[in-house]
């Protein structure tokens, strides 16, 4: 009997299809950039502030050489989970159209992995135990963006300091659930800024400006329960972090210091054929992953933005 792995038929066109896949709604990846690796298992770096330092690098001539006094490295370790989905095609469907029907069937399985992933990114960055009382922060009543009175400027140049004085660094990106954003871009200490130029709506590129971020998201991605009601996967929540966007997924290495990254298995995601019956083929898409955080300094969690 065969096993498994000698029927499998990885469709390459199909695998790139997969691989450049991506949903604008979906931001797990811009705060947890994709690190490529060879074994699923093991350990990486964690960085602390060591990793941020600005050292002192001059040299004087005949002088000896500006050695680095390493702390302690502390590292992390890390399992990759598989992530998998198939979708069935009878033969007379497949008679129909073959082509499209495989597409169709890529993208869905591609957004059910995808969709997992940013659920599980989501999850890690809303909770408030993932990071020290230093890099959070939940409003009070009088603090919330949806309260008239409340100045957001301030509350996001205190989450900024308290990351740049951590790492040096500013945190260059923000993530804003749809709740926290509807109720910022409406706020009067935003719209009051606008009034008097040729800007009538505010949108999330010309509030990255007013915030003074590089990148600026607004995590619109919801999912579906078991009763079939949509929700948010980002609540009312507000996410500050220093992501390295210097470079693509194929030469990030997670010796870059960053708040937190994908790490995946190098290589993946792949999307394969079988049959089932003769009468039933199925596109399997499988990808191997997990999300770290490996500087938790490097981010800030403003939490319960809205009244």
């Amino acid at each position: 009997m065969g096993t498994l792995k000698d029927k499998r038929i990885v469709d390459p066109v199909l695998t790139n299809l997969a691989r450049g896949y991506s949903n604008a709604s979906f931001i797990g990846k811009k705060l947890y950039p994709v690190v490529p690796v060879e074994k699923e298992g093991g350990k990486i770096p964690q960085f602390g502030k060591e990793a941020f330092r600005v050292y002192d690098t001059e040299r004087a001539i005949r002088a000896t050489s500006n050695r680095i006094s390493p702390e302690g490295r502390n590292t992390i370790d890390y399992v990759l989970t598989e992530h998998d989905l198939e979708y069935p095609m009878d033969y007379r469907e497949i008679e129909e159209d073959i082509f499209p029907l495989k597409v169709h069937a890529t993208y869905v399985t591609s957004e059910g992995i995808n969709l997992r992933h940013e659920k599980l990114v989501a999850d890690l960055v809303q909770d408030l135990s993932t990071f020290p009382d230093s890099n959070k922060m939940t409003l009070s009543p009088a603090d919330k963006f949806d309260e008239p009175t409340s100045n957001p400027y301030l509350i996001f140049d205190t989450a900024r300091e308290a990351v740049r004085s951590q790492i040096v660094k500013r945190p260059n990106v923000i993530v804003l659930g749809p709740s926290s954003y509807n109720a910022l871009k409406n706020h009067p200490a935003v719209t009051d800024r606008i009034k008097y130029t040729q800007h009538a709506v505010v949108t999330p590129e010309l509030l990255r400006q007013l915030l003074d971020f590089e990148q600026l998201y607004v995590a619109d991605a919801v999912y579906s329960d078991d009763a079939g009601n949509f929700i948010d996967v980002y609540s009312d929540n507000v996410i500050l972090a220093y992501v390295p966007t210097s470079k693509s997924n194929v030469d990030r290495t997670y010796y870059e210091p960053a708040f937190g990254y994908t790490l995946q298995k190098r290589n993946y995601p792949l999307v394969d054929t079988y049959d089932e019956k003769a009468k039933v083929s199925l596109i399997r898409n499988t990808d191997i992953f997990t999300a770290k955080i490996v500087g938790v300094e490097a981010g800030f969690l403003i939490n319960d933005t809205n009244l």
